[in-house]
């Protein structure tokens, strides 16, 4: 099987990865059209595997991974993906034609079984049972090597795209920021021996090693990743203001560096230039933006699991892109944890939203070089 089947089975076309029946499918295809503009589920399928087979030119791609079986007691980040799409074509209609024009490749969403995490919390039984619903005409052979819980497809699916361009940049939409961990993953591997980092605009440190017995969530992704860069300083968070430790506690035990969001409410242009300061010294040649939205402060961004005040200004957060895209450099982003049915407001929902899809355009402007 090469690269490109394998693909075609683990992914779905952009705005498909939720799995409709009823409720909800016929606004699903009407995204699905926009985005492709397509006349049909039929032409909607024939152009999503036409952007398959652009993935080796690409200079960016676009993944969707709407699960948020990796996140705490409020839930909604696996509508995410969808809505920042609709929010996209809304304030950029052409924004296909741009994307094309600047080598970005949607390449869809993960397909997501809502009750299921990571393959490695599940029974051989389980996987077998799932494996045959989602891959019945597949030969058992093959079909008994391939992954069905959206974060082992996610890694997966990455895995094949460096294979086919070892340099292309990711951006994913999120889904709880447990969605972040297969993307670094696979970029560690893909980029192995370079020197690049991680960024983490972030309320909360996700710096736990385990939460409740569970390896990889919304609060553990980061312990993970800072273990694979040796806890050398390469994962810098930032907007840090909701942890049970205070901040010595994480700089000292784990060697992550992190920037609060009293420092850099206090001192805005100080704090940015302390960040590519730091990453600098380290070395670090490029950066992956991992953008939790409840990094920024609530009454921007509270349609979100974890909504959290005294949090970083819209402007801070663009400004700190665009700096890191000129200086360091930026290999890849995400936007994390926007969960538009949480509405804690009347316009909770469009106003997280509008922001997520900012920074999503910032995001690519910073990998680019050119705005979006």
């Amino acid at each position: 099987m090469t690269p490109i089947e394998e693909l075609e089975l683990l992914l779905r076309p952009a705005g498909g990865g939720l799995y409709l029946v009823s409720t909800g499918r016929a606004e699903q295809e009407r995204l699905q059209q926009r985005l492709y503009g397509a006349k049909s589920a039929s032409e909607v399928e024939a152009r999503f595997r036409d952007a398959l087979g652009r993935i080796a030119e690409a200079k960016a791609i676009v993944l969707g991974i709407p699960s948020d079986v990796g996140a705490g007691f409020r839930r909604g980040a696996n509508l995410g993906p969808q809505a920042i799409r609709s929010a996209l074509l809304e304030e950029l209609p052409a924004f296909p034609e741009r994307a094309a024009e600047l080598g970005v490749v949607d390449i869809g969403d993960v397909f997501v079984v809502p009750q299921l995490l990571h393959d490695e919390m599940l029974s051989e039984s389980q996987k077998a049972a799932t494996r045959a619903s989602l891959y019945p005409s597949v030969p058992e052979a093959v079909r008994a090597t391939l992954p069905v819980s959206p974060l082992s497809m996610a890694e997966r699916a990455l895995d094949l795209v460096f294979e086919l361009n070892p340099r292309v940049a990711p951006v994913v939409l999120g889904g709880d920021h447990s969605t972040a961990w297969p993307v670094v993953s696979a970029l560690f591997r893909a980029r192995r021996g370079e020197r690049w980092g991680v960024v983490q605009p972030d309320a909360h440190t996700d710096l736990l090693e385990h939460r409740l017995g569970i390896k990889i969530c919304f609060a553990t992704w980061s312990w993970h990743i800072n273990e694979l860069f040796g806890r050398d300083g390469r994962l810098v968070q930032v907007g840090t203001r909701a942890s049970r430790h205070e901040r010595g506690h994480w700089e000292s035990s784990l060697g992550v560096r992190q920037f609060w969001a009293e420092e850099c409410n206090r001192d805005p242009s100080g704090v940015i230039d302390a960040i590519i300061a730091h990453l600098q010294e380290r070395g670090v040649t490029g950066v992956y933006f991992s953008n939790d939205i409840d990094g920024t402060d609530s009454s921007w961004a509270d349609a979100t699991g974890t909504p959290e005040p005294g949090g970083l200004d819209p402007t801070f957060v663009v400004a700190l892109i665009r700096r890191l895209g000129k200086t360091v450099g930026m290999i890849g982003g995400d936007v994390m944890e926007v969960a538009p049915p949480l509405r804690d407001r009347p316009d909770s929902s469009e106003r997280t939203v509008s922001l997520a899809v900012r920074y999503l355009r910032e995001t690519f402007g910073a990998i680019l070089g050119q705005p979006v």
